[in-house]
């Protein structure tokens, strides 16, 4: 644990739910993996060094044996499917979206199926049935047709809404993605914590999700991974748990 005192109002929330003798449910999301590099190994390292179970969106497409290799030995990894190549269809003035409808369903769909298949073969004991689609959107029109494929849930961001497939979503984003990027406070990060902990200790008992982007890291979102882990590892309060135990 560290010392500083901005992890106070985490620690204060904890012992609240340690007093009331529950647990917290959390899981980790880091996007856009597609080969070794020195940033995933770092991740990797963190993952080992606290126990802590990972699910990687892979981005199907420009994948390949490298990083199934790399993975191969690391036993707290999940490896989901990241769209299939991140390219943004949607026009210039609108949110980034690959999975839309700004090209025909059938293709969209078959790049699905295609990146479902080709992640489950380089990952045969590794790979979790759950779509993480790029910057978090997809288009309720192609949500029915995914089960067919294999996929059993959907990964986005903010509270699960009602949706004709699981969904195992993404609460708190620790990236600054508008102006200068890089992480963003550690309290601001610690002050979403902890309002996910008081939405789910009065009643939703929906697993909080933490995301991360390893290839953009600056020091500052680094430090707040090894922060978070040291803070929350262990803890009597809280479960680091792999996606897949909240998928039926």
């Amino acid at each position: 644990m560290n010392d500083r005192a901005e992890w106070q109002p985490l620690r204060e929330e904890l012992r609240r739910w340690g007093a009331a003798r529950r647990k917290a449910k959390l899981w980790f999301r880091d996007d856009d993996a597609i080969e070794p590099t020195p940033a995933l190994d770092r991740l990797l390292s963190l993952s080992n060094r606290f126990d802590v179970p990972m699910a990687l969106a892979i981005i199907p497409a420009p994948t390949g044996e490298a990083l199934a290799e790399r993975l191969a030995a690391e036993s707290r990894i999940t490896a989901t499917v990241h769209g299939w190549t991140h390219r943004n269809y949607a026009p210039d003035d609108t949110k980034k979206q690959e999975l839309g409808l700004h090209r025909p369903k059938a293709i969209v769909l078959d790049e699905l199926h295609r990146g479902f298949d080709k992640l489950q073969a380089l990952y045969p004991t590794q790979f979790c049935p759950l779509l993480v689609p790029p910057w978090n959107r997809i288009d309720d029109g192609l949500l029915p047709h995914l089960e067919p494929f294999g996929y059993r849930a959907v990964s986005v961001f903010g509270l699960a809404k009602q949706a004709p497939i699981g969904l195992v979503n993404t609460h708190i984003d620790i990236m600054r993605w508008h102006g200068v990027r890089g992480g963003l406070p550690h309290a601001d990060m610690i002050g979403r914590l902890v309002e996910e902990l008081q939405n789910r200790f009065d009643g939703n008992d929906e697993p909080i999700g933490v995301m991360t982007h390893h290839l953009v890291h600056d020091d500052l979102a680094w430090d707040f991974v090894e922060a978070l882990f040291a803070e929350t590892a262990g803890h009597a309060a809280i479960e680091w748990r792999p996606v897949g135990n909240f998928i039926n």
